[in-house]
């Protein structure tokens, strides 16, 4: 028996049990869209004005696993080159909206006039969805946990809203309706953030607490403050996630600070304020108590580092520190091959090109197919393990284009044009493991195995980014990969292996990457 009829068995054998041709990881049915511009968003919008967006998908997929959602379509953005960026006009900071999470982590200028936006985007959650998250999506989606939104109300940035008929501006905070609602008009999609453009002695912050370094916030606040030339506080702007509804905005607690200078005790004052503006609920994450509480320090702490930053002095002599702190990987401007828009039925098929390990693969696909279950099943590439199936665990992680993303997040009909390489395609052809497996035998950085593959392909990319990473780089960079064997220190020390034998043999002569072969299906 070969391949297409296994797969044409198990095809048969699932609609016959299940009534569908994917595994139960997704099993709700959806039309597909699939434009290439904005105009063709906005066209589609008017025709399906109850679409679901897909931009990076790591909320929307996770939604439609669990059943929370249940979309007659699904609009892909993705294929829309003009949302994403990050440009500096005369009127402020332009950042498209499906610029990813990772870019603003890793951007020096954002790190120089807007600090808060930077370390919120390098709080987020895991390194994979930080690539695939988008800016657009985490204010779209309306979370009350979100961490950019903090940082970006702070900063009196405006959203660049775009529907069938008009354009308009309107404040971010002004967009927050409640949780997962916002206030977007029917065909209205958010194209891009305008944030105001850095004047005068300002300085800003940005801390969260969290269960885990990977998770949403307990509590998080944003302060940007402004220092004149009395050297004391002209203007505050506080702003805290995680504790009501929407953003809350301590007003009360930015009188406290102006005409004032933020000293410790001051901060103190400003933050018991902020917490008795706040309006905290008892969830999975924490409690009412503790977030109040928590709010005081977060409040004060954030208050005392903004302040500091207002310092022309301070800042020249922090200059090398907060280089410091800026992550050193890059965020890589996302691969497309050129695709035409298509729409899809809930049970159309569309016919998909993948580069897989160096081989071209043509398939067919339906709108509800992960690319998880394409690789394991279709193509039987089954190294990319399935774990969590929510995007927690990290165990599939493959390369799309060149980045690490979550394989059960990602739509197969979405990764159309792409290259993708999976753990089989880390070792040579001839079967020479790469160096960075030695290292994790040499350093029995495995037990069960599982999530091997996943902390393998993040770590390749992470050497590629940071050819001499620190520890704390490393644990980093592997927040969205979880182990419940070794407990990391073995990971770790296998990374920096790997790492000092490449450094002790130098740089390598560029290799040509082989063109494969080739192989279609269109089952």
């Amino acid at each position: 028996m070969n391949r297409r009829e296994r797969e044409e068995r198990r095809e048969g054998m699932s609609q016959e049990k299940h009534g569908m041709t994917n595994s139960h990881l997704l099993v709700h049915r959806f039309g597909y869209v699939r434009p290439t511009s904005l105009p063709e968003i906005t066209a589609a919008l008017r025709e399906h004005p109850d679409a679901a967006i897909l931009a990076g998908g790591t909320n929307l997929l996770v939604d439609l696993k669990l059943e929370r959602v249940h979309p007659t379509n699904v609009i892909d953005v993705t294929f829309v080159p003009e949302l994403r960026g990050v440009e500096e006009r005369s009127d402020g900071l332009w950042i498209g909206a499906l610029t990813p999470i990772y870019a603003l982590a890793t951007s020096e200028l954002l790190w120089k006039e807007y600090t808060a936006l930077a370390e919120a985007a390098a709080a987020f959650g895991s390194t994979q969805i930080m690539m695939r998250g988008t800016l657009g999506g985490n204010v779209c989606n309306g979370s009350p946990a979100s961490d950019t939104v903090p940082a970006l109300v702070a900063f009196g940035a405006d959203a660049y809203l775009v529907g069938p008929d008009s354009e308009r501006m309107v404040p971010v905070g002004d967009l927050l309706e409640g949780p997962g609602k916002v206030r977007l008009r029917k065909g209205e999609i958010l194209a891009a953030i305008r944030l105001p453009r850095a004047t005068g002695q300002t300085g800003s912050a940005f801390l969260k607490l969290s269960r885990v370094r990977a998770d949403l916030a307990k509590v998080s606040v944003a302060v940007r403050l402004s220092r004149g030339e009395d050297g004391r506080c002209t203007s505050a702007r506080i702003e805290l996630g995680s504790v009501g509804p929407t953003v809350v905005r301590a007003r009360e607690a930015e009188k406290l600070l102006i005409g004032r200078t933020p000293t410790e005790d001051v901060a103190f004052d400003v933050g018991c304020a902020a917490s008795a503006e706040i309006q905290p609920i008892d969830d999975v994450r924490s409690s009412a108590t503790y977030r109040t509480r928590a709010a005081v320090a977060l409040v004060h702490d954030a208050c005392v580092l903004a302040w500091s930053r207002t310092s022309e002095e301070v800042k020249r002599e922090q200059a090398a520190a907060e280089a410091a702190a800026v992550p050193r990987g890059e965020a890589e401007e996302p691969l497309r091959l050129a695709v035409e828009p298509i729409q899809l039925g809930p049970d159309e098929k569309a016919t998909i090109r993948l580069t897989v390990n160096g081989t071209r693969h043509e398939l067919d696909v339906r709108p509800n197919e992960l690319l998880l279950n394409v690789l394991r099943e279709r193509l039987e590439l089954t190294g990319t393990k399935y774990g969590c199936g929510i995007g927690e665990c990290g165990a599939c992680t493959i390369w799309l284009n060149g980045t690490p993303v979550l394989g059960c997040l990602v739509l197969a009909v979405s990764a159309d044009g792409a290259e993708v390489r999976t753990i089989e395609g880390l070792a040579a052809p001839n079967g020479t493991l790469d160096p960075l497996q030695e290292a994790f035998i040499e350093e029995n950085a495995f037990q069960c195995g599982f999530c091997t593959p996943g902390m393998l392909m993040m770590t390749k990319k992470l050497l590629e980014e940071i050819p001499e990473p620190t520890e704390d780089e490393i644990r980093d960079y592997l927040k969205g990969n979880h182990c419940r064997c070794t407990g990391y220190s073995s990971i770790v020390r296998a990374v920096l292996r790997a790492a000092n034998n490449r450094a002790s043999l130098g740089p390598k002569a560029p290799v040509e990457p082989s063109a494969g072969g080739s192989n279609s299906e269109a089952p």
